[in-house]
């Protein structure tokens, strides 16, 4: 993930950023509790399209085979 990237989560409050004095100078992120809210969120859409990717494809190649005719 790029600077940038992580960055703009810690701006918004998705990350938080410690940087540990050492050298070379170590920097960790971790999720805030926004963060994980946001997480579990996405772990929910995850697991339905894991439930339903089959009837998804079925459905997208089925109006491709009539719209083809």
């Amino acid at each position: 993930m790029s600077t940038q990237t992580l960055r703009s989560l810690e701006r918004d409050g998705l990350v938080s950023r410690t940087a540990t004095a050492a050298v070379p100078v170590t920097v960790s992120y971790d999720l805030t509790g926004l963060g994980l809210s946001l997480h579990q969120l996405i772990r929910g859409l995850k697991g339905w399209a894991g439930t339903h990717m089959d009837e998804v494809l079925a459905n997208r190649e089925a109006s491709s085979a009539s719209a083809g005719t």
